[in-house]
């Protein structure tokens, strides 16, 4: 079975992503039975036939928007952020959105080209689970997560900058 980091200690993972095939679109694929993690197309073009199955999730591309999720976001209790390439960053914004703006408690996972470095920045935009790539060490990883000791800007993690935060005396104030 795959493991994952989540809440910040490497556990075992019953989810299946489904990523579909070039052959297949999101109307008509058909979802498996267990617990799934789906594309978002999939769940609004096929949300119907799926609101009453409890074990299904959703994942966003980077190109996709929260929004796109609102009216069902409470219905979930894992959302996924793919990301399809280190460089790309725009699952940070959709992940501080779903947090912030839409008020998602559940698990937030980091899948697709995750990696040790970007760990620590992922979880100050909201995310408490990483699916790291599978040809990196999870247990070299899960390290990445405390690689700073201290945060200077604000972020979903930390409300306060760190000069709000810091104590200052005699001629520093």
């Amino acid at each position: 079975m795959r493991e994952i980091i989540k809440d910040k200690a490497i556990v075992s993972d019953d989810w299946t992503v489904l990523r579909l095939t070039e052959n297949e679109t999101p109307d008509a694929v058909s979802v498996p039975a267990g617990k799934v993690i789906i594309p978002l197309k999939v769940w609004l073009l096929q949300r119907e036939s799926l609101l009453n199955r409890t074990d299904i999730a959703v994942w966003f591309s980077s190109d996709e928007q929260a929004k796109e999720l609102k009216e069902d976001i409470s219905r979930f209790s894992l959302l996924a952020v793919d990301f399809p390439k280190f460089a790309d960053g725009r699952g940070y914004s959709i992940a501080y959105n779903l947090r912030s703006r839409f008020n998602f408690t559940g698990e937030l996972r980091a899948i697709g080209d995750v990696l040790r470095d970007q760990l620590f920045y992922m979880q100050r935009v909201g995310f408490n689970a990483f699916a790291t790539r599978e040809d990196k060490n999870i247990h070299d990883a899960i390290k990445g997560l405390t690689d700073f000791s201290e945060k200077y800007q604000t972020s979903w993690d930390e409300k306060n900058p760190l000069f709000r935060r810091a104590e200052r005396t005699g001629a520093e104030a």
